[in-house]
């Protein structure tokens, strides 16, 4: 059982997740560290607070904090227009030109005069 676990993480595909997940996980620290530092200060330059993850209200005793919700939001925008480019340059390096159809054979040029023949006998006996 162990060979195969250790072939199992051996797979090129399991190296490759292990490197997207760690990747991952820096890159959202980093656009949680760009929306925390610097669009949220930009943004509470028009919005009057200093920080948007202060911004709530309250309904009775439950507190809803809407600027954390706006950060949020934020970074995911972020993230999914990130992911967006990644995957439009990988399918524009990866798509190829689809090659040209190729050349009829003899044989098929053959059968289509045959078909075509038959074809303009038939209108004339119509």
């Amino acid at each position: 059982m162990l060979k195969e676990f250790r072939e199992f993480i051996s797979r090129g595909n399991m190296v490759d997740l292990a490197v997207g997940v760690i990747i991952g996980g820096a890159f959202t620290s980093l656009v949680k560290s760009l929306t925390t530092n610097l669009i949220s200060p930009l943004l509470s330059l028009f919005m009057g607070k200093a920080n948007l993850d202060g911004l709530y209200f309250t309904v009775f005793s439950a507190k809803f904090t809407v600027g954390t919700f706006i950060s949020d939001v934020i970074n995911f925008i972020i993230m999914a227009f990130v992911v967006f480019l990644l995957v439009k340059i990988i399918n524009r390096l990866t798509h190829r030109a689809k090659p040209a159809p190729a050349a009829p054979s003899a044989e098929e040029t053959y059968l289509k005069e045959i078909r075509d023949m038959l074809a303009a006998q038939t209108h004339q006996n119509d």
